[in-house]
């Protein structure tokens, strides 16, 4: 018992991460590596032949064994049907035929269950078997006699190539495809226009709200509360709140716009590729610029104020001490402020989702919507997956270039 004691002593701090690290491994690292193993395969839910990750030729064994029992018993009714003799024997044969083919393959695969792996030359085997099989059942349907299933016959027959899963490893093809896609282009085009103008319009003005709730004054605190509640307000319900704000019929902005000539219509606010972009930027900036603010009014609080007295005393006024006490030492919480908010931005989703809902035709669909469209609407989900790995390198380029314009230190240097 000592000792246990004595090692949870010792070892207590990492006892007490364990939880965490458990929950960053599961539901961070964990979806992180899928997500890239997903890039690099042609895996479909709509496709039943691609619809896991295969690095190698597999056989779906239940489907097989459903599709020869639908066979047998739609030619034992059409055994029932027909009216020759010949053709009554001939359904016999190939009924017994079809059985050991049955067999022969699962000799092949080893009598085993499921989907199974194997071999490129089982494979061709069940190929050859296969094409046996529909040859048999297409020489029936050439004797001159009564049928009734045909159609059902053969639709069910074709599903024998169902059963056979080649390897649907693609390796960069997925990442090909979206340097030829003109629509990823476009997205990313749309999403880097929002993410630049938005974060910095909401620098500029998250810097004098902090600026201002800095100061010492009588009600800042109230200031300071009502500032931050446009950023409590879930983004869902902002983008609801501005869709209001902008309808055509009764939209108070809208009107606005329109009558000192932004617009030349209160309804064509959100019904123009321009006007749609501006009204998603400017309820994003508004929804967002007291969290910017709150950033960078942490880093005003730890500049001492001594600074700005000596200063003060060698007679520089407050615009240069704004560029040279300031801006410097405000230099880590901008750079923290803007990496964060740059991720947040390049990620948009659900903003444009509820606002506009990527309209009109598009034009303001952000590259993560278009992700999700691929990977839920249509349920390719290797494509998807590849461009969301396209967006990380995006994402981790825009960081690389923050520190690098901001001449930021970071650990190791």
């Amino acid at each position: 018992m000592n000792r246990i004691f004595k090692f949870l002593d010792t070892h207590l701090a990492y006892v007490m991460i364990l939880p965490a690290l458990i929950l960053i491994l599961l539901f961070s690292i964990w979806p992180i590596f899928e997500s890239t193993k997903y890039a690099f395969f042609d895996f479909q839910l709509n496709d039943q032949k691609k619809s896991g990750t295969y690095l190698h030729s597999n056989y779906n064994i239940p489907l097989s064994d459903e599709t020869f029992e639908y066979i047998d018993y739609y030619l034992q009714t059409e055994a029932s049907s027909v009216q020759k003799d010949e053709t009554k024997q001939y359904i016999t044969e190939i009924s017994k035929d079809i059985k050991n083919r049955q067999q022969e393959i699962k000799s092949l695969l080893g009598n085993n269950a499921g989907v199974v792996e194997t071999s490129d030359k089982n494979i061709e085997a069940i190929k050859a078997i296969n094409a046996d099989v529909l040859a048999a059942l297409d020489k029936l349907y050439t004797f001159d006699d009564t049928f009734y299933a045909k159609d059902d016959m053969l639709a069910v027959a074709s599903e024998l190539e169902t059963c056979i899963i080649s390897s649907n490893f693609i390796g960069l093809e997925n990442f090909k495809q979206i340097l030829h896609d003109p629509r990823v282009m476009y997205t990313l085009t749309i999403t880097l226009i929002f993410t630049a103008i938005s974060v910095f319009c909401e620098l500029v003005l998250g810097l004098a709200l902090a600026l201002i709730m800095n100061k010492a004054m009588r009600g800042r605190g109230i200031i300071r509360t009502i500032s931050l509640i446009p950023w409590a307000i879930p983004t869902s319900v902002a983008a609801l709140l501005w869709s209001y704000l902008y309808n055509g019929t009764s939209g108070i902005v809208a009107h606005a716009f329109s009558a000192i000539g932004l617009i030349s219509e209160p309804t064509q606010l959100l019904l123009t590729a321009r006007g749609s972009l501006a009204s998603i930027i400017i309820a994003d900036v508004w929804k967002t610029t007291p969290y910017m603010a709150l950033l960078l009014l942490a880093g005003l609080q730890v500049i001492p104020n001594t600074l700005y007295e000596s200063s003060a005393i060698d007679g520089a006024g407050k615009l240069k001490q704004f560029w040279h006490i300031t801006l410097p030492l405000l230099k880590p919480s901008i750079f923290v402020a803007l990496l964060f908010r740059t991720l947040d931005a390049f990620r948009v989703f659900d903003l444009i989702w509820v606002l506009t809902g990527g309209g009109p035709g598009g034009t303001t669909e952000s590259i993560s919507i278009y992700a999700y469209k691929v990977m839920f609407a249509q349920t390719r989900f290797g494509y998807g997956s590849a461009m969301v790995l396209v967006m990380a390198v995006a994402v981790g380029i825009i960081s690389y270039a923050y520190i690098k314009l901001l001449d930021v230190k970071v650990y190791g240097e």
